[in-house]
């Protein structure tokens, strides 16, 4: 749907023509899983599949919001009667950033506001389709209000959003991703003081492709099993005395497993997150270096088996890509995203991917698995207005 589509949709449902469009992209994470709720380092980049807003300013309070992607008509609420966790469904995430909005002390969102969505990221697939619709409603408040809030800043009130009025335990990568990289880069965050480093990441020129490979399992983070990670990760630290686990020495890691004694689960978790912060300052080095980006394939395989044996957030289906793809020869590949279902990235020269698109194919047909969804990533730029 282009954006003058979603213009016309939005005034043959509200009326009017809307004061604006935005558009917000999904992330592929290349390295960095599960660090970030752990203060470590991550390294998304935007993705050119985006979820664009047609928005409106009201005077009265009222909140009404629409999707083409979700049957049903408008949904009306009341800015002043928004609650979190009172919502289970797709309204949460846009009337989340609302309510965060509001609770910040930008009172001006109170007037209310006409929203009409779509999206092109694909959603359960691990690449952050309910991060693009956040960060594209607060960009377009952001706008609409005059509000000046910094991109980062608005990173920061969507994962409120999300953790408080959602109610799903996420990090910050997914907001910032999809509220700050840039077109041609990956995205180096620290996501403890939210520096960040642009990173150029062009894969074409050097002859590779990364692929995105869509298992079909569907994944909710809201569930229990990502908040159980979380809480272990907590108790990690505690245990080791640090205020996170980013403050766990690489070079400390194996005295740091010995404290933890007979805490199986939790040295399984603490290995995993400061191993997945060594492999991402490994891959900025070479990429920052100027050297073979092919190198950065093998960390990519590493990190997958860490999320697999050590986080315990991977799946058969997840698990059958990496294993075909790197058989086939690809130069390295991993799940990506939160787990339990979604998405694996593949690094493949450029002159494979058909090769190795059909290897994977092939082996989902063999298992019985419903048919992967293959694309190529391309590095894409963040949140903007686009009318």
């Amino acid at each position: 749907m282009t954006t003058a589509d979603v213009a016309e949709v939005f005034e043959g449902l509200y009326g009017s023509a809307p004061e604006g469009v935005w558009a917000a992209p999904g992330r592929v994470n290349l390295i960095g899983e599960h660090t970030d709720y752990n203060d470590g380092f991550v390294m998304p980049f935007a993705l050119p599949h985006t979820a664009l807003a047609a928005v409106s300013r009201r005077t009265d309070g009222v909140l009404r919001l629409h999707s083409s992607d979700i049957e049903g008509g408008v949904v009306e609420l009341r800015v002043g009667e928004l609650t979190p966790e009172s919502d289970r469904s797709w309204t949460a995430y846009p009337s989340g950033v609302v309510w965060a909005l509001l609770d910040a002390g930008h009172t001006a969102v109170s007037a209310g506001a006409d929203i009409h969505l779509t999206s092109t990221v694909p959603t359960g697939a691990g690449l952050s389709s309910s991060a693009a619709l956040e960060v594209v409603v607060a960009l377009a408040l952001n706008d609409l209000y005059e509000l000046g809030l910094p991109a980062w800043q608005l990173a920061r009130l969507c994962q409120r959003a999300e953790n408080v009025y959602v109610g799903a335990p996420t990090g910050i990568m997914d907001q910032t991703a999809s509220a700050c990289c840039t077109d041609g880069h990956a995205l180096f965050l620290d996501t403890r003081d939210l520096s960040q480093d642009q990173i150029p990441f062009d894969l074409a020129a050097e002859g590779m492709r990364l692929l995105v490979v869509d298992t079909q399992v569907k994944h909710s983070h809201s569930e229990g099993e990502y908040g159980k990670r979380r809480v272990g990760c907590e108790r990690g630290a505690e245990l080791l005395g640090v205020d996170a686990l980013r403050d766990v020495a690489y070079e400390a890691l194996d005295a740091a497993l010995e404290r933890l004694g007979e805490e199986e689960e939790v040295r399984r978790l603490v290995r995993h997150v400061v191993t997945e912060d060594h492999r991402v300052e490994r891959v900025v080095g070479l990429l920052k270096s100027g050297g073979d980006t092919r190198a950065i394939g093998p960390i990519l395989t590493e990190g997958h088996a860490s999320l697999r044996d050590d986080f315990r957030v991977s799946c058969p289906e997840l698990d059958l890509v990496v294993e075909a793809a790197v058989d086939s020869g690809a130069l390295g590949a991993r799940m990506t995203g939160g787990g339990f279902g979604g998405s694996a990235i593949v690094l493949v020269e450029a002159g494979d991917t058909e090769r190795i698109t059909k290897a994977v194919e092939s082996a989902f047909d063999a298992a019985g698995y419903v048919a992967p969804r293959v694309f190529a990533a391309v590095p894409s730029a963040g949140a903007r207005r686009v009318r």
